[in-house]
C-alpha cells in the first residue's frame, strides 16, 4: 500500500485514465532556461501539435521558445516556487506550428535539485478566450452606446439653444455685408461672420454627436473622399514636413454615405495624426491606405502615423466624450466621439491599434453593399425668377432679431412681409389675409409650429404646400417625423438668408 493505490483497481487503470483523458497531462521538470519530460499524454500532444510518434522526451510545452510572452513563463515558474502550486492559470503558448493558443494550467510542484518537479492538468481554452473577448468587446459597444445616448439628449437640446442665436447673428451679418462699409468695419464683420460660422461648425458636431443632423447620403468613392480631404491640409502639411504616403486601392466599390460627415471623420484623425507628430519628433510620415473585403462586404480605410504611439490604457477610451490628451484649450475630447458616432450610424466602425513608440492607426470601416443609389442633382440651377408684384409671405418666428433679419431679407427679394412671434399670432393673421408663403420656425410658446400645422390642414390645407419650417432640432425625434409626415420644406438653424429666398421662390414658382 505504499503507492497509495487502491487494491481492488487492476495495474494499467491509471495508465488507461493518463492515455485517455481529453485533457493535457504532463509531468516534467521545469528549471530556469530549460525543461524536461517524464510524461505527457496523448490529448497533450494533440492540443500543442505534436505528432503521436514524436518522442516523450520532445514534448516540452514549458521551454521558452513556447511561449508567446517570454516573461509570462518567468513568472509562471516564480508562482511554483512561491506557491507550490498554480490553478487555472493562463498561458499563451505556441503551437509545434508556431500558432498561438491560450492554455489554462492547473498544476503542482516541488524543488528538485536546481529544477521544480511539476504535474500539470492543461487545457485548450482558446475558444472560450476569444468568446470571452466577444462578449466584452459587445459590452464595451453597449456602454459606449449608453454614454453616447445620454450625453446626446443633453447635446441635442444645448445646440438647439445655441442655434436661434447663431441663426440671428449669422442672419444680420449676411444682411451688413450687402452694405457699404469702410474698409475697418468691414473687417470686423467678417471677423463676427467668421467666428459665427465655426460655432456653427460646432453646433453641427454637437447635432451629430446626438445623432441630431439631417444627414444627405449618396454613392461615394472613399478614394475621392480621402484625397479632397487631404487637399484641405495639403499647406500646413508642407510647411511641417508632414510627409504622406498613399497606397489607395484601385477600382474600389462605392459606399451609400454622406460625404461630408466622411471627410469629417477623416480629417479629424487626419488632424490628430498630424498633432500626434509633430508634438513628438517636430516631422511626420503619414500613411494613407484603403482596400476591399468582399467576404466581409466592407471597404477600408486607415490612417496611420509615426508618432508616439498611444497607451493602452487611453486606446480603451479614446472615443469616449471629452476624453482627450491635448493640452487644455487644444480639444474638445468630442473629435473622435463624433467620427464614432458617424461610423456607427453609417452601419460601420471605426477602430485604433497601437504600441507605444511605435505609432498608431484608426481604420474606418464602411459597409459596401445593400443600399439605394439616390439620383444625382442638376450641377446647375435655373436662373431665380422675379417675384410678382403683391407676393405675400409670413414669416413666424420667436426669436425677435432673427424674424427681422429674414422679413427685411424677403423683403428686399420683393415680397410683402408680416411677421407673426409665435403660432396664435399666425393663425389670427391667416383668417384676415391670404398668404403665397409661410416661414414658419417649429418650436415657439404658446402654438408651435405643429399644431400650426395642423390647424392649417383643418381649416385651409391648400396652405399647408406654402410652408416652409426653420428649426434647430432637425432630426432624429418627433421633429424628424412630423417633417417627413408633413412633407414641407425644411431649413436646419443656422442658415443662409439666401437659402430662404431661394426655398421661397420654389415655392410660389
Amino acid at each position: 500500500m505504499a503507492s497509495g493505490r487502491h487494491p481492488s483497481l487492476p495495474d494499467d487503470a491509471f495508465f488507461h485514465l493518463f492515455e485517455g483523458l481529453r485533457e493535457g497531462v504532463y509531468i516534467g521538470l521545469i528549471g530556469a532556461d530549460s525543461s524536461a519530460t517524464f510524461a505527457a499524454n496523448p490529448h497533450l500532444r494533440l492540443i500543442l501539435g505534436w505528432a503521436e510518434d514524436v518522442a516523450t522526451s520532445e514534448v516540452r510545452p514549458f521551454e521558452a521558445d513556447r511561449f508567446v510572452d517570454p516573461i509570462a513563463r518567468d513568472s509562471f515558474v516564480s508562482l511554483l516556487k512561491r506557491d507550490g502550486a498554480v490553478h487555472d492559470h493562463l498561458l499563451r503558448l505556441r503551437r509545434v506550428d508556431g500558432t498561438a493558443v491560450w492554455i489554462e494550467v492547473t498544476a503542482r510542484a516541488g524543488p528538485l535539485a536546481d529544477s521544480l518537479r511539476v504535474e500539470a492538468v492543461m487545457r485548450d481554452v482558446t475558444e472560450r478566450k476569444k468568446l470571452e473577448d466577444q462578449a466584452r468587446e459587445v459590452f464595451h459597444q453597449l456602454s459606449q452606446a449608453e454614454k453616447l445616448a445620454a450625453l446626446g439628449q443633453t447635446m441635442s437640446g444645448v445646440a438647439h439653444e445655441l442655434n436661434n442665436p447663431l441663426a440671428t447673428v449669422l442672419a444680420c451679418a449676411e444682411r451688413l455685408a450687402g452694405r457699404q462699409l469702410d474698409d475697418q468695419t468691414s473687417r470686423d464683420l467678417d471677423a463676427i461672420h467668421n467666428a459665427a460660422e465655426r460655432a456653427a461648425r460646432i453646433v453641427r458636431n454637437l447635432q451629430t454627436f446626438a445623432r441630431k443632423r439631417h444627414t444627405t447620403r449618396t454613392m461615394v468613392d472613399i478614394n475621392h473622399v480621402m484625397r479632397d480631404t487631404l487637399a484641405l491640409r495639403a499647406y500646413e502639411q508642407q510647411v511641417a514636413n508632414v510627409v504622406i504616403v498613399e497606397a489607395l486601392a484601385s477600382a474600389l466599390p462605392q459606399v451609400f454615405a454622406d460625404p461630408h460627415q466622411i471627410q469629417q471623420v477623416l480629417l479629424n484623425l487626419v488632424i490628430n495624426a498630424e498633432h500626434a507628430m509633430l508634438g513628438a519628433h517636430g516631422r511626420g510620415l503619414m500613411m494613407l491606405r484603403s482596400w476591399h473585403e468582399p467576404e466581409r462586404d466592407a471597404v477600408l480605410l486607415e490612417v496611420s502615423d509615426d508618432g508616439p504611439g498611444i497607451p493602452e490604457d487611453v486606446q480603451a477610451k479614446i472615443f469616449d466624450p471629452f476624453f482627450t490628451t491635448k493640452a487644455v484649450g487644444k480639444g474638445t475630447g468630442l473629435g473622435l466621439t463624433v467620427a464614432y458616432a458617424i461610423a456607427h450610424e453609417h452601419g460601420g466602425r471605426i477602430s485604433v491599434s497601437s504600441v507605444p513608440g511605435g505609432g498608431a492607426s484608426f481604420v474606418l470601416e464602411l459597409p459596401s453593399g445593400g443600399t439605394h443609389v439616390r439620383a444625382p442633382e442638376s450641377s446647375s440651377a435655373p436662373p431665380a425668377a422675379e417675384v410678382p408684384v403683391g407676393t405675400r409671405a409670413l414669416v413666424v418666428e420667436d426669436e425677435q432679431a432673427l424674424g427681422e433679419a429674414v422679413a427685411d431679407t424677403l423683403r428686399d427679394a420683393g415680397f410683402e412681409v408680416d411677421r407673426a412671434a409665435d403660432g396664435e399670432e399666425a393663425i389670427a393673421h391667416t383668417q384676415t389675409r391670404a398668404y403665397d408663403v409661410i416661414i414658419c420656425d417649429l418650436k415657439m410658446p404658446r402654438v408651435d409650429g405643429m399644431e400650426f400645422f395642423d390647424h392649417l390642414a383643418a381649416t385651409a390645407p391648400a396652405l399647408t404646400k406654402r410652408l416652409i419650417f426653420v428649426t434647430g432640432d432637425v432630426a432624429g425625434t418627433e421633429a424628424e417625423a412630423f417633417l417627413e409626415r408633413s412633407g414641407c420644406h425644411w431649413l436646419a438653424k443656422p442658415f443662409r438668408l439666401r437659402d430662404v429666398v431661394r426655398l421661397a421662390r420654389e415655392v410660389i414658382a
